[in-house]
C-alpha cells in the first residue's frame, strides 16, 4: 500500500507538474522549451502510472483520478497560491475515499 501511494505521488507530481508547465508556457508566456519539458514529464507521468502493482490497467487509472484531484488541489494551493475553500476539501475527501473503496475493496 506504501509503495502504491508513492507511485500515485510520483505519477502525480509528473503529470500535474507536466501541465502546468505548458500553461505557463502558453498562457503565462514563459519560454518555450518549459511547454516542451512539460511534455517530457507527462511521458514521464505515462510510464511512472504503470509500475502500480494492481492488475487492472482500468482500476489503476480511474483511482489515479481521484489521486490527481487531491494533488490538484494541494498543486494550487502550495504553487499557484489558490487557497482552497471548504467545497474542495470535501471534493478532495470523497475522491480518496472512491479511491479506497477501487482499489482497496474485497473482491472474489
Amino acid at each position: 500500500m506504501i509503495s502504491a501511494f508513492f507511485i500515485f505521488l510520483f505519477a502525480g507530481i509528473a503529470e500535474i507538474g507536466g501541465g502546468y508547465l505548458i500553461w505557463l508556457a502558453i498562457r503565462e508566456g514563459k519560454p518555450f522549451y518549459w511547454g516542451i519539458l512539460g511534455g517530457l514529464c507527462l511521458a514521464l507521468y505515462g510510464v511512472i502510472a504503470t509500475f502500480q502493482s494492481f492488475p487492472s490497467f482500468g482500476r489503476v487509472y480511474a483511482a489515479y483520478g481521484g489521486v490527481f484531484i487531491v494533488l490538484s488541489v494541494l498543486w494550487g494551493w502550495g504553487i499557484d497560491k489558490k487557497t482552497p475553500d471548504f467545497y474542495d476539501w470535501i471534493g478532495a475527501l470523497i475522491c480518496i475515499v472512491g479511491v479506497c473503496v477501487m482499489l482497496f475493496a474485497p473482491r472474489h
